[in-house]
């Protein structure tokens, strides 16, 4: 039976949408796949896929969660793994760790494991389909000349509970439940 793909995220907001698109065409290159602005996001947890059944108890646990809302600094630049790059990433400073623990502590009843690698916080600029020396190289000149970037801060105040559609086109997100701090 399949269900409802899902995953728990921040949104970022419209302004730092704007400053992610102009930096796509600087930090473009051959074999890495841009994330289109209007889908980034802060993935705090992957689901995977839900029953449909059971996705109002996921969202009145999500409910429960108490954090206050903290400033995150948008700063750095990335990538996974360290050797063949795999995904470009923008670093993230804030503290992340009551929203992100709460949300595995409210989850681990229904069935949700804890994360056994932790939690980087993160943006996903782009992903590599078939990592490479040549374009693991390429990647990394580009973030050694964005070493020092600093993109400002926002406030997270909110964090969401979304169902992914993927599509020939891209994925199609759809939040289903907004949970304020």
């Amino acid at each position: 039976m399949s269900g409802v793909r899902s995953f728990v995220a921040v949104e970022l907001p419209a302004s730092f949408r704007q400053e992610i698109d102009r930096l796509h065409s600087r930090i473009a290159t051959e074999g890495l796949r841009l994330v289109r602005p209007d889908l980034v996001h802060i993935t705090l947890k992957f689901l995977g896929d839900v029953p449909e059944k059971d996705l109002n108890a996921v969202a009145q646990a999500l409910r429960e969660v108490k954090a206050a809302p903290f400033p995150v600094q948008v700063k750095g630049i990335g990538a996974f793994p360290g050797g063949g790059v795999r995904v470009l990433w923008l670093g993230l400073e804030g503290d992340f760790s009551k929203l992100y623990q709460g949300i595995e502590k409210a989850l681990e009843p229904l069935g949700f494991p804890p994360e056994k690698r932790g939690f980087s916080p993160h943006v996903t600029l782009g992903r590599v389909g078939r990592p490479n020396v040549e374009i693991s190289r390429k990647i990394k000149a580009r973030m050694a000349e964005f070493s020092g970037l600093d993109l400002g801060g926002f406030t997270v105040d909110r964090f969401y509970l979304k169902k992914s559609t993927l599509t020939r086109g891209g994925p199609i997100y759809e939040d289903l439940a907004a949970f304020p701090l």
